[in-house]
């Protein structure tokens, strides 16, 4: 069938009703109205088919409806009201079962967009005022009540949140943010209430890109439900054909009319959307957010996968990964004494170890005479006694003569911040984007998946890239690469069959877009990685790409798996009505089983995919 034609649910009523009251008239022995009831009640579904056939062939698509409108014409030609009008009601039925197999297979999605809020309360002068999303300024201090869904992205200003974030993570457990935390919007409140404090407008915050990127899913069609509709002139020739020599050769032309309504609806149209669809539902319930038809079919296809370091390969965020205390001093100490100096600190590095500090519950002091040189570290006081964090040179060009730091730490990319008390060297925090935990499962996980290339891509230095690589499954690192050489690294890989791209910075963005498949990581990336990416992780977790590639290719499977099938069936069924052994009206009731059967079939996606793949 062609995409355009909607079935509404009053018009099924026409055949349904009509078919009802034909037999209840021949029942009573009014013989002469029933054909012409049964006639009229098919009229309204064929109209509403053609005007949808004219609609369709002005935009240069032609789709299997064709097939539908000659068999009820057929039938209304040569006497068979009944099957016309049975053609008619199964014909808008199932119409209508798609359509309700598709709004089952987005609900995830729908589910989605629906919970977006409209409103927020703001504190304004002592008093809360209930003001539009659009009038929401970074800054504003906002009232997140229990049930509330985050409207903004912003942080937790005063009180304790716990939030239920599955709607965009798919996480089960809700999860604890403290004053000074980020909040994503979309998550909900599930604890008592607390103020949050605005970071975006919300038409940039988190939720509202994904609503737009979730949109933009919706409206795509699948490249197979196009390829459907090519393959409609083959199978209307097909159709045409067998029909045409059932009735030269028998001169039978009941015989023609059984053969198309055995050919209508096809199954080829029916099962591609719902999978495709289904498949897109699939993933958003895991945090897969698939753009579309077209990314999952080929997500289902990738051989090579290039990807980035930072944010990616890593978790992007510096993070303390050992301490070097000085005899005297333990490794708490020397962190509790750093970060209770950092406290005065904006510096992304201070506000780590502050972070690192209240992780292992330390208790911290409040420094006096505190004074940051800006880039450089903190000198003050702290419970009395002189200290001072920062840089290497800062600290040593404070402290004691022979009472340096140690000799460099031997791990490429790592951060050292020095730590003095007393005036003496204390020891030094070293801090380090490591790699994601269970990188090497994740890369196995995907040479079993048929990836049988895996390329890092990064900005960083030659020692920094192979020193996190080493020992990784990865055939080849290209390192210091401007973002248009990321570019080419794409284009070169193409060789070796479909390619995808896994990056999460605005430096990935124009790989992304030119990568067969683009996959951001969209719970921290940049907002342009995401745009320009054609699949978008919705939670920090990489390994999600193992059932993003399960479910494209379980789709992609139950839908090929479905039209085969489907036409199959139809084909043998059109043979068995040319031969005679099928009526017009038991040829229509056994193609709408036939077209049952596929839909259910493809409804197989929204289910556990198992080890498919």
């Amino acid at each position: 069938m062609t995409t355009g034609f909607s079935i509404r649910p009053w018009l099924i009523a026409f055949p349904a009703v009509g078919i009802a009251a034909g037999f209840a008239m021949r029942f009573a022995g009014q013989e002469s109205w029933v054909t012409a009831v049964w006639a009229a009640s098919t009229l309204p579904v064929l109209l509403a088919l053609l005007v949808d056939i004219v609609v369709s062939l002005r935009r240069g698509e032609v789709g299997l409806d064709i097939v539908a409108a000659l068999s009820m014409t057929a039938a209304l030609l040569f006497g068979e009201e009944l099957a016309a009008a049975v053609v008619a009601l199964m014909y808008a039925g199932g119409q209508y079962l798609e359509g309700f197999a598709e709004r089952h297979a987005r609900r995830e999605m729908t589910a989605l967009l629906a919970r977006v809020p409209r409103t927020a309360m703001r504190h304004r002068q002592g008093q809360l005022e209930e003001i539009g999303l659009e009038m929401v300024l970074p800054g504003d201090r906002l009232l997140i009540r229990q049930g509330d869904v985050i409207p903004v992205d912003g942080t937790v200003a005063l009180g304790t949140a716990i939030l239920d974030q599955s709607a965009l993570t798919g996480e089960s457990i809700p999860v604890q943010r403290k004053a000074g935390d980020d909040v994503m919007s979309g998550s909900t409140n599930v604890g008592e209430a607390f103020d949050l404090v605005a970071q975006r407008r919300s038409a940039e915050s988190t939720y509202a890109g994904i609503v737009r990127l979730v949109e933009g899913a919706q409206r795509s069609k699948a490249p197979m439900t196009r390829l459907a509709d090519r393959f409609a002139m083959v199978f209307l020739g097909v159709t045409v054909t067998i029909a045409g020599t059932a009735w030269l050769w028998t001169g039978d032309p009941i015989r023609a009319v059984a053969v198309l309504v055995v050919a209508t609806p096809c199954p080829l149209i029916l099962a591609v959307p719902v999978a495709i669809v289904s498949g897109l539902s699939r993933a958003a319930r895991q945090g897969i957010l698939i753009k579309g038809g077209k990314a999952l079919e080929m997500l289902a296809r990738i051989r090579a996968l290039v990807i980035d370091k930072t944010g990616t390969l890593t978790d992007g965020r510096a993070r303390v990964v050992s301490v070097q205390a000085m005899p005297g001093y333990s490794a708490d100490e020397i962190i509790r004494i750093a970060a209770s100096l950092d406290q005065v600190s904006q510096h992304i590095i201070a506000q780590t170890i502050v972070a690192e500090a209240q992780a292992r519950n330390l208790r911290l002091s409040l420094p006096t005479n505190a004074l940051e040189v800006a880039g450089e570290g903190v000198a003050g006081n702290v419970d009395g006694r002189p200290a001072l964090v920062g840089g290497v040179a800062f600290v040593a060009s404070r402290v004691a003569a022979g009472s340096g730091p140690a000799p460099p730490h031997a791990t490429p990319g790592a951060a050292r911040v020095a730590v003095a008390i007393d005036g003496e060297f204390a020891g030094q925090i070293i801090l380090a984007d490591e790699l994601r935990e269970g990188t090497e499962a994740l890369l196995a996980a995907l040479r079993k998946l048929g990836i049988a290339r895996i390329v890092l891509a990064t900005g960083d230095r030659r020692a920094v890239a192979d020193a996190i690589t080493a020992g990784l499954s990865i055939d080849a690192v290209r390192s210091e690469l401007t973002p248009d050489q990321k570019v080419l690294v794409v284009l070169s890989e193409r060789k070796n069959g479909p390619v995808m791209m896994v990056g999460d910075g605005v430096n990935d963005a124009p790989a992304l877009a030119a990568a067969d498949i683009g996959l951001a990581m969209g719970a921290r990336g940049a907002a342009a990685s995401a745009e320009a990416a054609d699949v978008v992780l919705l939670v920090d977790q990489l390994d999600r790409l193992v059932p993003a590639i399960r479910i494209a290719r379980r789709a992609r499977f139950i839908a090929l798996e479905s039209v085969y099938v489907g036409i199959g069936l139809s084909i043998a069924g059109m043979i068995a009505a040319a031969l005679g052994y099928l009526t017009p009206v038991q040829g229509a009731l056994l193609q709408e089983v036939i077209d049952v059967a596929v839909i259910l079939n493809a409804l197989r996606v929204l289910g556990d995919p198992g080890h498919r793949g």
